[in-house]
């Protein structure tokens, strides 16, 4: 059994998540392996999330004051959260498909994606949205589409002159 002052140590670093993240997805779980367990931990440590078991007391405690408090709610039987500081879709796409391949171990309680409460039916959709990454490509691949249709434009006229130049000095040539 746990300290007063290992417990207290768990509330400040549990506090400390949640305040610094911008979403976090609740989940159960019975009957996992360690390797299972292991697999969706390296999956949201890829995309820069974070993994916690966590007791329900000190979740409670610690989502106190946060705009978190809304999923306090969900911590009943055995919970881990999973946080992340970076973009809610990368986490949601990876625990929309972690569960959806492992159903029958793990369980979607709720979510908290920019200051709302979401299921999993929404964590789904947030899911299929592009990352932010993919909008910022797409964003400059629309934004550097017009530069490169002119450059090849005002590339062209020269080209096109130096191509017609060329045929009337070959056609000249075989009139000599």
């Amino acid at each position: 059994m746990k300290t007063k002052a290992q417990k207290q140590e768990i509330l400040k670093i549990l506090t400390e998540q949640f305040q610094k993240s911008n979403a976090a997805m609740v989940i159960s779980f019975s009957r996992v392996t360690v390797a299972k367990d292991q697999e969706l931990r390296n999956q949201l440590r890829e995309v820069g999330a974070k993994y916690q078991v966590v007791k329900n007391t000190l979740a409670r405690l610690a989502v106190k004051g946060t705009p978190f408090e809304a999923i306090s709610d969900h911590f009943k039987g055995v919970t881990a959260i999973a946080f992340t500081e970076n973009d809610p879709v990368i986490l949601s796409k990876t625990i929309s498909k972690f569960i959806k391949n492992n159903s029958e171990l793990f369980t979607f309680k709720a979510g908290f994606v920019d200051g709302r409460v979401v299921d999993f039916k929404q964590v789904e959709q947030i899911a299929n949205l592009p990352s932010k990454e993919e909008l910022i490509s797409k964003l400059l691949f629309l934004l550097n589409s017009p530069a490169q249709r002119l450059a090849s434009v005002i590339q062209a006229v020269p080209r096109n002159l130096v191509v017609t130049i060329k045929q009337i000095a070959d056609k000249k040539a075989e009139q000599q």
